[in-house]
C-alpha cells in the first residue's frame, strides 16, 4: 500500500528555509565575530558542515526505508554514527572551549537549529516531489559503445 504524501504549505516551506539559514547565518557570523584560533574557527565550521550532512542523510534513510526503498544497515548505522559524532564533537568542544556560557549556549542552539532546518527542507524536498510526481529519472549510463 502506497502512503500518500501530502504537499508541504508554502507557510512550513518557509519556516523551514527560515530555520536553516537563520540557524547556519547565525552560527557562522557568531563564528567570524568571534575571538578565537583560526583553527577553533575551522573546527566548529567543520562540525556544522558534518552535521547537516549527517543529518540529512539520516533522514534521508529514515525515509527510504519507510517508502520500502532499500537501504543497507550499515549506511543507516553510519548515518546514526555521524550525526551522534557531530553532536558529541560540538558538545566536547563547547565544554572545552573558553567562551562564555552564554556563547556557549549560542553555538549550541544555532548549531541545533541548522540540523533542524536542514532536516525539515530535505522533508519539504522529498514531499513535493512524491506529491508533484516531478521526480526525474536518472538517464542510464551510456554503455561506451
Amino acid at each position: 500500500m502506497k502512503q500518500q504524501v501530502h504537499k508541504p504549505s508554502p507557510a512550513f516551506i518557509a519556516a523551514s528555509w527560515t530555520a536553516l539559514l537563520l540557524g547556519a547565518v547565525a552560527y557562522l557570523v557568531g563564528l567570524f565575530n568571534a575571538e578565537m584560533a583560526l583553527n577553533e574557527k575551522g573546527y566548529y565550521l567543520t562540525l556544522l558542515l558534518f552535521g547537516l550532512f549527517a543529518a540529512v542523510s539520516l533522514q534521508k534513510s529514515v525515509r527510504d526505508r519507510v517508502e520500502g526503498i532499500p537501504v543497507s544497515g550499515l549506511y543507516y548505522a553510519l548515518c546514526w554514527f555521524a550525526l551522534l559524532a557531530a553532536l558529541l564533537l560540538l558538545l566536547v568542544g563547547l565544554w572545552n572551549a573558553t567562551l562564555l556560557l552564554s556563547e556557549k549556549g549560542f553555538y549550541a542552539m544555532a548549531f541545533a537549529l541548522s540540523l533542524f532546518g536542514a532536516v525539515a527542507v530535505q522533508k519539504n524536498t522529498r514531499d513535493l516531489m512524491a506529491a508533484g510526481g516531478n521526480e526525474r529519472e536518472i538517464p542510464p549510463l551510456p554503455s561506451g559503445e
